[in-house]
C-alpha cells in the first residue's frame, strides 16, 4: 500500500520518543534526522524534506514539547499538522464555471492514465448529480478514441468524438454539443507523449486558448516518484496547470510525489487514483492522508466509501431481519457482496484507526469472500433460508459443489450461528445501529 514504508519508519522514530519520559533538544534533533531520512527514502524532494523537518524542529522547541507530560504525542501532533500543511492544508475542489459547462482539460505524459482517469472523474461527477461529457482529443495514439468510448460506456457517460480532426475543432464542437444537450461538465482527454516536447506543449496551448478551461488537471503516475514532481513542474511552467491527479496510490509507491508536488509547484492535488476499477478514485484530503501516513487511520474516507458503495435499502432490509432474529444465509451473502464493493479488504481495514499497524504482517485474503460465496451458492434456496436443515449428507454435497472441504462448510455454518447469537444478544435497540453493513464474521478474510 502507498506510504507503507514511510509510515513504518516514522512509527519507529516516534516509538523511541514515546518511550522517553522527557525529551531534550538532542532527542528532537535525532528524531528529525530519522524523519528526514525516511522522507528522502520515500523519494520526497530534498529541499522539501529539509524545510519540513526544520519547521517541525522549530515548533517542537518553541511549543515547549520537552516539558510536556506526553512529549512523544505532542511531536506526532505537530508532525501531523505539518504534513497536512505540506500537502495543501484544506481540500481543494474543481473550479466551476459561473455560466455554461465547466471545462476540465486532462493532460499528462503518455501512459500516466489520462483516459481511464477522465472516465473515473466523469463517473464520480455523475454520481453527484452532474451531467458530464467526455471529449476525445487524443487523435494520435492508436485506439485512444475507442478506449475512451469503452470506459465512457462503462461509466455511463457519453463520449464526443470526431475522429482525426484538428483538436481545436473537436473541442469547439464538443462545447457547442454540451450546451445544446445540457451537459454541465466537459472533460477533455488530450494527447500525451513519452516525454515533454515543444510539439506537445504547442498543441495543448492552442487547445487551452480555444476552450478556456476552468481547470487544467495534470495526471501523473505516483509510481515514478520524484520524476512525477519534475513532470508537474515542467507542465506548470509551460502550460500553467491548476491541479494534479495522482494515479496508483494503491500500489508500491513510496509517496514522495504526494508529499512534494504541492511544495514544488504550488498546485494542489485534487484527486487520487487508488485502483483499476472506475470507482477507484478519491478526492484528495491532505488531513486524512497525513493521518494515514502516521498510522492513525481514515474513518471519514471509510464512511464516504461506505455511503457511496453500500445499498441503503438492502442495509435497511437486513437491519430489520436482524431485529427480528430472522437473519439467514441469503442475508450473509448479501453482506459479503456489499463488503466486496468497497474494494480490497486490507485497504478498507487500514482506514480503521489502529488496525493498519496490526495488519502490517497479516495476509488479508480477498479470495476468502469468493470461497464463502461459492459455498452459499452451492446450497439450495431452502438451505439458505433454514441452515439448521443442513445435515452431513447435505454438507458433502455443498462442499463438492463449491470445490471446498466439509470442514469449510462447517466453519461457515458455525460462524453464521455465532453472528446470529451475537446480534440476538445485542437486542433490537443496538441492532438498529448496525445499519449499513455487517462486515465479516470472525476469522473470515484475514
Amino acid at each position: 500500500m502507498a506510504f507503507e514504508a514511510l509510515a513504518d519508519k516514522l512509527s519507529a522514530a516516534f516509538k523511541r520518543m514515546r518511550n522517553k519520559g522527557k525529551l531534550n533538544e538532542a532527542d528532537v534533533k535525532e528524531a528529525m534526522r530519522e524523519v528526514r531520512l525516511a522522507l528522502l527514502e520515500a523519494d520526497v524532494n530534498y529541499k522539501v524534506a529539509k524545510d519540513f523537518t526544520a519547521k517541525v524542529s522549530e515548533r517542537c522547541v518553541g511549543e515547549k514539547v520537552m516539558e510536556s507530560l506526553t512529549p512523544g504525542q505532542m511531536v506526532v501532533k505537530i508532525v501531523n499538522e505539518e504534513l497536512t500543511a505540506l500537502m495543501g492544508g484544506e481540500q481543494a475542489r474543481i473550479k466551476t464555471a459561473s455560466k455554461g459547462p465547466t471545462v476540465v482539460m486532462m493532460c499528462g505524459l503518455q501512459g500516466a492514465g489520462k483516459t481511464t482517469h477522465a472516465a473515473k472523474l466523469s463517473k464520480m461527477l455523475k454520481s453527484k448529480g452532474h451531467r458530464p461529457l467526455l471529449v476525445a482529443c487524443d487523435i494520435y495514439r492508436p485506439a485512444a478514441i475507442n478506449q475512451l468510448q469503452v470506459v465512457g460506456e462503462k461509466a455511463g457517460v457519453p463520449v464526443f468524438e470526431m475522429g482525426q480532426q484538428r483538436v481545436e475543432k473537436i473541442a469547439r464542437e464538443a462545447l457547442r454539443h454540451a450546451r445544446d444537450y445540457g451537459h454541465d461538465f466537459v472533460i477533455v482527454d488530450t494527447a500525451g507523449r513519452l516525454h515533454i516536447d515543444e510539439e506537445l506543449m504547442d498543441e495543448l496551448k492552442r487547445l487551452k486558448k480555444e476552450i478556456e478551461p476552468q481547470e487544467i488537471m495534470l495526471v501523473v503516475d505516483s509510481m515514478t516518484g520524484q520524476d512525477a514532481v519534475n513532470v508537474a513542474k515542467s507542465f506548470d511552467d509551460a502550460l500553467g496547470i491548476d491541479s494534479v491527479l495522482l494515479t496508483k496510490l494503491d500500489g508500491d509507491t513510496r509517496g514522495g510525489a504526494a508529499l512534494s508536488v504541492r511544495a514544488v509547484t504550488g498546485k494542489p492535488i485534487k484527486f487520487a487514483g487508488t485502483g483499476e476499477k472506475l470507482d477507484d478514485l478519491e478526492e484528495f484530503h491532505p488531513a486524512r492522508m497525513a493521518s494515514r501516513i502516521l498510522g492513525m487511520g481514515d474513518v471519514l474516507s471509510l464512511i464516504e466509501k461506505a455511503e457511496q458503495q453500500l445499498d441503503e435499502k438492502e442495509a435497511e432490509r437486513v437491519a430489520k431481519k436482524l431485529q427480528t432474529n430472522q437473519f439467514d444465509l441469503n442475508d450473509l451473502l448479501s453482506q459479503f457482496q456489499q463488503v466486496k464493493k468497497m474494494g480490497p479488504l486490507k485497504q478498507v481495514l487500514s482506514m480503521i484507526p489502529g488496525v493498519g499497524k496490526q495488519l502490517k504482517d497479516v495476509e488479508v485474503d480477498d479470495r476468502q469472500l469468493v470461497r464463502v460465496e461459492s459455498i452459499i451458492y452451492s446450497m439450495t434456496p431452502k438451505e439458505r433460508e433454514k441452515p439448521e436443515i443442513i445435515n452431513a449428507s447435505r454438507k458433502k454435497r455443498i462442499a463438492a459443489g463449491s470445490g471446498m472441504q466439509v470442514e469449510d462448510v462447517n466453519r461457515l455454518l458455525k460462524q453464521y450461528e455465532q453472528m446470529k447469537k451475537m446480534f440476538k444478544q445485542m437486542g433490537s435497540g443496538k441492532g438498529k445501529r448496525m445499519r449499513g453493513g455487517m462486515g465479516l464474521p470472525p476469522g473470515f478474510g484475514i
